[in-house]
């Protein structure tokens, strides 16, 4: 334990003020009662209690972090029992002195001076005190360090998950400049265009996919921005078909999430292939769960999924985690197929 965090597992005055005020109250009548006269043991509590208070705090802000807390066992023992003698003794002498000359009331016979009956009943009666306290102590400290480990968990995760969005962006925002870089070499009309679909692209990236869930339609209308990048730079040797069904309207996803299959789909479709190729994309929202589905023609260099998933690049792998990291495992169902040469993926998401 660290010692510099000592502020952090103490609690408010009130707290201690109502703990104490309420157990010398139940003690006072447990006493009175107990003896009959409630004069006196409200007299050996006022004389009593400060003892008490002494000793737990001396366990739970001395004896416990600067002995138990540096493993310094022996020395605790030492330190708790002689503290706990010398109060006995304190208190010994001040009931004496203060209140009645019998100072064991409850006791099996009368004394007037420190015996060891006495001092073993005495001492085991604070060391119940100091557990008692010291076990409050304990147990607030525990949920306080698992509130503690929780938020960290918590803080953890999402700046891993900010951390991953950031790889995203600049990833496709590379692809997509390479296609721009082409377009302007070739002095094409298309390019002021691209530009264009482009800048709404970054506006998405830079202000709508800081939250942890944006709408379906704001993502869908992501999609459809870089599927128009597509087409302009492939002309008609892309076909893609696009369809949705079911109600996307008030349902939620994590940002990015589906435009990264879209942005591999052209990465290994498209681009590694040659002549006419075919993109189909499918958006279904059945209850809850949206069922997307895309596909598009294996690489011409390969037709293995392994082979796939060596060069899908840091995409797929990340999107993978940002799926592991904000959602429940049952949230969520993620599959690839290799069927005939086509790759699909098949993801099924909660949107609610």
């Amino acid at each position: 334990m660290n010692l510099n965090s000592s502020k952090f597992y103490r609690l408010p005055l009130h707290y201690h003020i109502f703990f104490w005020l309420t157990y010398f109250l139940f003690n006072t009548f447990r006493w009175g009662s107990y003896f009959n006269d409630y004069v006196y043991s409200f007299k050996t509590n006022l004389l009593g209690f400060p003892i008490h208070m002494t000793l737990c705090y001396l366990n739970i802000l001395i004896f416990m972090p600067y002995l138990v807390y540096r493993k310094r066992y022996l020395l605790y023992v030492l330190a708790v029992l002689s503290s706990i003698f010398i109060m006995v003794f304190i208190k010994f002498n001040l009931t004496y002195l203060l209140i009645t000359h019998n100072v064991w009331p409850e006791g099996p016979e009368v004394i007037n001076k420190l015996t060891l009956n006495y001092t073993i009943d005495m001492m085991m009666g604070e060391l119940y005190v100091i557990t008692f306290v010291t076990a409050i102590k304990i147990t607030l400290d525990f949920l306080k360090e698992q509130k503690r480990v929780t938020d960290l968990e918590k803080s953890q995760l999402e700046t891993e998950l900010l951390f991953l969005k950031s790889q995203i962006s600049p990833h496709f925002f590379f692809n997509t400049l390479n296609n721009i870089y082409s377009l302007s070499v070739e002095k094409s009309n298309k390019t002021p265009k691209v530009v264009l679909k482009l800048s709404e692209l970054m506006r998405y990236m830079l202000y709508d996919t800081k939250s942890k869930r944006q709408t379906l339609e704001n993502e869908i209308l992501c999609i459809q921005n870089y599927l128009d990048l597509e087409r302009i730079r492939n002309d008609d040797r892309l076909e893609i078909n696009m369809s949705i069904s079911g109600d996307i309207h008030d349902k939620e996803i994590a940002p990015i999430i589906l435009l990264t299959f879209i942005e591999n789909a052209f990465k290994h479709g498209v681009n590694k292939n040659t002549g006419k190729v075919v993109i189909n994309i499918d958006f279904k929202i059945k209850e809850d769960y949206l069922h997307f589905t895309i596909s598009n023609p294996m690489a011409e260099i390969t037709h293995h999924q392994d082979n796939f998933n060596k060069s899908s690049g840091i995409g797929i792998e990340n999107v993978k985690k940002r799926l592991e990291l904000g959602y429940n495992k049952n949230d969520y169902k993620l599959s690839f197929k290799n069927k005939k040469n086509i790759f699909v993926v098949k993801l099924v998401i909660k949107v609610t």
